[in-house]
């Protein structure tokens, strides 16, 4: 079983990128008025559906917004407001919504199916985010997101600390069904969402809006 989380540590070596040009978060600001509806002026969404931006990551944002310009991840909502940008429009958005800091959602007081105990709950989602599991082979979550939810901006690998547990939750179970495949780092997500249970994401997504 360690060479599973050994495995997981050199695919997370081979996939950092130790230069990274960003954009201009000034421009940035300028080129939100098709975004600020959905994710907020300053990325903090106001709607758990849509995803907070605020210090996500500027190279995990400039990533998500190729992929989703290109087709290659396809998120209804964002149908076409890409297609007039320019590469350096994306890094210039990517770069000002990472420049603002989130605003924590806070983890709830939840109950799930075999644990009516809140506070069980909680600690299933962190023992899931520090340790992982053993068991079914789940990496711990701080490997590459940072024991506070920051994660490794470097790296691409995002901020998770504070977002909202239902939109956790929807991303992690469509890397469990194949529906979130695009970019190199979605090998990663897809191989340990197929081992976590509808429980087990639930309680980890929450515990995840609480980090900061």
């Amino acid at each position: 079983m360690k060479r599973i989380f050994f495995v997981y540590g050199l695919i997370a070596l081979f996939l950092t990128t130790p230069v990274w040009a960003g954009g201009d978060a000034a421009a940035g600001k300028l080129k939100t008025a098709s975004c600020a509806g959905c994710h907020g002026q300053d990325g903090n969404s106001a709607i758990a559906s849509f995803p907070k931006l605020a210090g996500l990551g500027e190279k995990y944002l400039t990533a998500q917004l190729r992929h989703i310009k290109a087709g290659e991840r396809v998120i209804v909502e964002m149908t076409g407001l890409l297609d007039y940008m320019s590469d350096q429009d994306l890094q210039d958005l990517a770069a000002y919504y990472n420049s603002k800091k989130i605003q924590i959602s806070g983890a709830k007081e939840i109950t799930l199916v075999g644990i009516s105990d809140s506070k069980k709950v909680l600690e299933l989602g962190e023992n899931i985010y520090r340790a992982g599991n053993l068991k079914t082979g789940v990496a711990a979550c701080i490997a590459c997101h940072s024991p506070s939810g920051k994660g490794n901006g470097p790296a691409g690998y995002p901020a998770l600390g504070g977002q909202y547990a239902e939109y956790t939750e929807k991303q992690l179970l469509a890397y469990r069904n194949g529906g979130r495949n695009s970019g190199a780092n979605a090998k990663i997500m897809q191989a340990v969402a197929r081992a976590l249970s509808d429980k087990e994401i639930k309680a980890l997504a929450n515990y995840i809006s609480g980090l900061n």
